[in-house]
């Protein structure tokens, strides 16, 4: 395809969404006369995670202009950042980032034969490229070093001679030489090795390269996107389940488009590589909707015309359909040894660490383990030792209706709540108040600072006692039998209750539904549920 195009067509293609070229004049000069070399280099440490796709929708632009590609597997690299891929690992993880990325690449459509893929260790061992790091030594001084590493290398207290930064941005500088490249190809947080790049080689009698730099994706917290920081990235075998609960616990907060890794997936990622974003919602919300143009999604955004659950949840679909063939691919036997080899699992927990599925469900924070039911209020009366509290019977679709304890008396009336369809929680540990023994949770919506305004939550017209109340995308999960106290996982899960602007029951953006419809309250948006 590269050759189809002019020299112009290919520049737009090689810069486009990038934050800043060093060397565009170069460049240009390079590509009227024959096609760009130019190379991208990891540092085998952690495992690569879904912004990893950010440089391969370029490394695909590079293709399309017809450069000529070199994906550099930095191992030494890796060991000299503070050791953070230990030498007896070092090889494992190369294996495990060449398989990676290629599936990565493979699911974008990229074709491996125009890549070159190398591994530091087979040509920075060479008695020439020792010799050039000695003598690069000798005129770097240790300010420009540490400057040069600053963003890139872990920075502590009493650093080891690799970790100030020395020999790394050292040895990336002289990368570009033994590469035979044009560009070097990063991260704008590469900047500052760049330029000693360019500040240096010409002192070694070698050229000085062009460098071109790609923004920096927000992680999910809303800083770097970091291999290090679980919270802040999506694994790229991560399963669907964990996509859904990492989307769903981002950063994202209505009209801010700032710091928002969500959105700039969609820009830096999908746009790039699909070139249409879609979303899917109820038509009273405006309907589904394929946007082609990126600023249209951005301006949407902030006008809060696209709800951020409605985001997440397109982000979501998309981002399955780009893992899907990589999680096909590591399925295999040898690619599952590989993952476990060169990423030893660091847990202490010595259920999961013997491979117990048990410990790890019941340690993960999901709604379905909530046993959520419609009931029907039988009968309503004055908790005999407690003027505040109602002492309520509830059919809840079992042989016998359940007591249910409640402190409604101050806003609702009795004659309000006879025959009333509710919401219970149902598998909560029985608890005494009063002497009168609770056995489920009425579940209302209450505005905070106002205890006077509480709504008892409503399932959708037409329900019958015990229907499973379920958030939207959490239909297949088993509850608990009952909860455990001491994990305190209702508490932890409440928390992202809330009542949307429509009066809608949601948690973390998703709806709370039956199967006929979706459970509401009358009038308190906003509000928090309990």
């Amino acid at each position: 395809m590269g050759e189809q195009l002019s020299p112009d067509e290919k520049l737009h293609l090689i810069t486009r969404n990038l934050q800043e070229v060093l060397g565009e004049e170069k460049i240009k000069q390079v590509l009227a006369e024959r096609e760009l070399k130019v190379y991208w280099g990891t540092a085998t440490t952690g495992k690569p995670h879904v912004a990893y796709f950010v440089p391969m929708s370029k490394i695909a632009d590079f293709l399309k202009a017809g450069c000529e590609v070199t994906i550099l597997f930095a191992d030494l690299h890796a060991f000299l950042d503070n050791m953070k891929a230990p030498w007896e690992l070092l090889e494992l993880r190369v294996q495990y980032y060449e398989q990676v990325i290629k599936a990565m690449l493979e699911s974008i459509g990229v074709p491996l034969d125009k890549l070159k893929f190398i591994k530091g260790t087979d040509f920075q061992l060479s008695r020439e490229y020792t010799l050039d790091v000695y003598r690069l030594s000798s005129m770097v001084t240790e300010h420009d070093a540490k400057k040069a590493g600053a963003e890139v290398v872990k920075q502590v207290d009493h650093p080891l001679l690799s970790g100030l930064g020395l020999l790394y941005p050292g040895l990336q500088a002289l990368d570009e030489e033994y590469l035979k490249v044009d560009a070097q190809f990063g991260g704008v947080d590469q900047r500052k090795i760049f330029t000693l790049a360019e500040k240096y080689l010409p002192s070694l009698g070698y050229a000085k390269r062009s460098h071109l730099m790609n923004p920096m994706v927000p992680g999910l917290t809303g800083a770097k996107m970091s291999s290090s920081e679980e919270e802040s990235k999506i694994d790229l075998l991560d399963r669907k389940e964990d996509v859904k609960k990492k989307l769903k616990k981002a950063f994202c907060e209505p009209g801010n488009i700032e710091n928002n890794g969500v959105l700039s997936f969609v820009k830096h990622v999908l746009f790039p590589l699909i070139g249409e974003f879609s979303i899917k919602r109820d038509p009273k919300f405006g309907g589904d909707k394929t946007y082609t143009d990126f600023d249209e999604v951005e301006k949407e955004f902030g006008e809060e015309l696209i709800h951020p659950g409605d985001l997440k949840a397109g982000v979501e679909v998309a981002l399955n359909k780009l893992l899907d063939p990589i999680r096909k691919k590591f399925e295999s036997p040898e690619l599952r040894k590989l993952s476990n080899t060169a990423y030893p699992d660091p847990s202490k927990n010595k259920g999961a660490g013997k491979g117990n599925p048990k410990v790890a469900e019941e340690d993960e924070l999901v709604p379905s383990r909530l046993d959520i039911r419609v009931g029907k209020v039988i009968s309503v009366e004055k908790h005999p030792d407690a003027d505040s509290l109602y002492l309520e019977k509830i059919d809840v679709g079992e042989a016998e209706p359940r007591t249910v304890v409640s402190g409604l008396v101050a806003y609702v009336s009795q004659e309000a709540l006879q025959n009333r369809l509710v919401v219970l929680l149902c598998n909560l540990k029985p608890q005494k108040m009063r002497g009168v023994e609770s056995q489920a949770m009425l579940l209302c919506a209450s505005i905070e600072g106002d205890p006077r305004r509480v709504e008892p939550l409503d399932p959708p017209e037409g329900s019958s006692p015990g229907e499973r109340v379920f958030v939207e995308g959490y239909e297949t999960g088993k509850p608990d039998d009952k909860l455990n106290p001491k994990k305190k996982l209702w508490e932890k899960l409440q928390v992202d209750l809330k009542v949307s602007g429509q009066c809608v029951a949601q948690w973390q953006d998703k709806h709370l539904m039956t199967k006929l419809g979706h459970i509401t309250c009358k009038t308190l948006k906003g509000g928090n549920i309990s």
